[in-house]
């Protein structure tokens, strides 16, 4: 399994949280359409927030990342968030 963390801070990063935040059905919906999608998790931090998404394979975060920036660029793009700092690896254990 793989996994990708997206971090988003800095200008726009709490405007795009609290938009993520009204539209959690819509991006539920978008993240379990990604092939090979295992879990998802979106969390609020100080000055942005993070997302962790765990795929089946690298195939799938790349999927999960390229439909997160079109969701951004399509919905978010007034708030003026920049691209995440993003971070991938394989996943060694993943508890339930």
């Amino acid at each position: 399994m793989q996994t990708v963390i997206r971090r988003f801070s800095g200008k726009g990063a709490k405007e795009l949280f609290d938009l993520l935040e009204t539209r959690t059905a819509d991006v539920e919906e978008l993240m379990r359409s990604v092939k090979g999608f295992v879990g998802y998790t979106l969390a609020r931090s100080g000055d942005g927030g993070f997302s962790v998404t765990v795929c089946q394979d690298k195939a799938g975060c790349d999927e999960s990342v390229q439909k997160a920036k079109d969701w951004i660029a399509a919905n978010a793009a007034s708030t003026g968030v920049g691209a995440p700092e993003i971070t991938e690896g394989s996943v060694l254990i993943q508890l339930k």
